[in-house]
């Protein structure tokens, strides 16, 4: 071999090198461009392996969105498809609604976070005298009455209590610790919190947030409760299993929550909730206009009440956070070294996620109309992953099979009971 032939073999193989470089640095470049490129395809499997009848999900980065979608069926055994605009149940999500409501209050000067609830709700009392003088709207908002929910009161009430009716019984609900010592999530404490908001404006609660929280936001398509969702098709149905079938749930279940509006009537869809997401990633602004003040938007914000491992979630065994905590109508925790606030909604049949990292400006809606699929977590975690970096973990796959375990535990000690 001649030196020019062994020279050009050497210029040929260096800019063959030079070319694979280059090719590797570009496929890096589009990955880091494209943080979600796969993700639609990880969906859609995740939504198969949690045996998920419909599902859809939005991604919010900065102030774009940047994965939208719908999956599978609104209705198991039609060819429903859901899609952005398909209605599903917000459940416990609506909270941050009536949050920002009361912050809107505080703004505006009608209410203050410590204000007794009686200044605001006057036929409010627990069977605690002394209790019933203290308890704030702070308090109603950290859920630290002094008892869980009372769900006897409410659930399987749709049309024979009003929320009035519901909360002059609070006055009936032994304690189970004392006042502010112990975080118990309350349905009916969080209702009553959107009545004091709702007398402060001298209006419903209804009225309150569609005319100050989703009109300025163009939040078109969302409902206040499921009385609404009438005469309307493009709506997820709720499925539960029963008998180890998946069924279809009676649409009245889907105005269960209507007696305490409040906690948990909405409906909505991602295409919308992208929209409050974006508010929220903004610190309470839309197209530039603060709705909600500086102040007031971060008190929500705030760690308000440490939160047990009893009553957060059993996700924490995997993500493994160092503080869990709630503020207002938001659990708090750390993940992969960022501050996460994130709520889900559950309801007969139908589940629910919000999920924000404000720091990074990114933020995850998950709707599934199927009874408790914690697919809405593993989605949520994966899209964070996506942004932040490094190996996504399968998320789906781990969560599977912690919450399988637990299903598969709790059914042999039923079976030995």
């Amino acid at each position: 071999m001649t030196s020019h032939t062994l020279r050009a073999g050497r210029r040929a193989a260096f800019v063959g090198a030079a070319a694979l470089f280059a090719s590797s640095a570009s496929a890096d470049a589009q990955r880091a461009a494209t943080p979600l490129a796969g993700f639609d395809a990880y969906v859609a499997r995740a939504v198969r392996e949690w045996d998920v009848p419909g599902l859809a999900i939005a991604v919010v980065k900065d102030d774009s969105v940047t994965f939208a979608r719908g999956y599978g069926v609104r209705t198991v055994g039609t060819h429903d498809s859901v899609d952005v605009h398909t209605l599903f149940a917000n459940a416990s999500t609506t909270k941050a609604f009536t949050a920002t409501s009361v912050a809107m209050m505080v703004d505006a000067g009608k209410i203050r976070w410590d204000d007794p609830v009686t200044a605001h709700v006057p036929a409010f009392a627990v069977l605690d005298p002394y209790v019933s003088r203290e308890l704030t709207i702070r308090d109603l908002l950290t859920h630290e009455l002094g008892f869980g929910d009372p769900e006897y009161l409410w659930y399987g009430h749709e049309t024979e209590r009003s929320l009035a009716d519901i909360v002059r019984r609070l006055r009936y609900v032994p304690p189970q610790t004392s006042l502010r010592s112990h975080f118990a999530y309350n349905n009916v404490g969080y209702a009553t919190a959107g009545l004091a908001a709702a007398n402060a404006a001298g209006t419903s609660w209804q009225d309150l947030v569609r005319t100050r929280i989703l009109r300025p936001l163009g939040m078109t398509e969302t409902l206040m409760d499921g009385l609404e969702l009438k005469g309307r098709t493009n709506v997820a149905r709720p499925h539960a299993y029963r008998d180890d079938t998946l069924r279809v749930m009676p649409a009245s279940s889907q105005e269960l929550v209507d007696p305490i509006a409040p906690a948990g009537s909405m409906y909505s869809n991602v295409t919308d909730m992208s929209k409050w997401i974006r508010f929220l990633l903004d610190s309470g602004r839309v197209g530039g206009r603060r709705l909600v003040s500086d102040s007031a938007f971060a008190e929500m914000f705030r760690p308000q009440v440490l939160v047990g491992a009893d009553e957060f979630y059993p996700t924490a065994k995997l993500t493994k956070p160092s503080f869990t905590a709630y503020g207002f109508a938001w659990f708090l925790e750390d993940y992969r070294g960022e501050k996460v606030a994130f709520h889900t909604g559950s309801i007969d049949g139908t589940v629910a996620i919000v999920g924000l990292i404000p720091a990074r400006r990114i933020g995850v809606v998950v709707f599934a109309n199927r009874d408790h699929p914690e697919v809405r977590h593993a989605l949520m975690y994966r899209a964070f992953d996506a942004y932040l970096g490094g190996p996504a973990r399968d998320w789906s796959a781990d969560m599977h099979a912690m919450y399988q375990a637990s299903i598969d535990s709790a059914k042999a000690k039923e079976k030995a009971r």
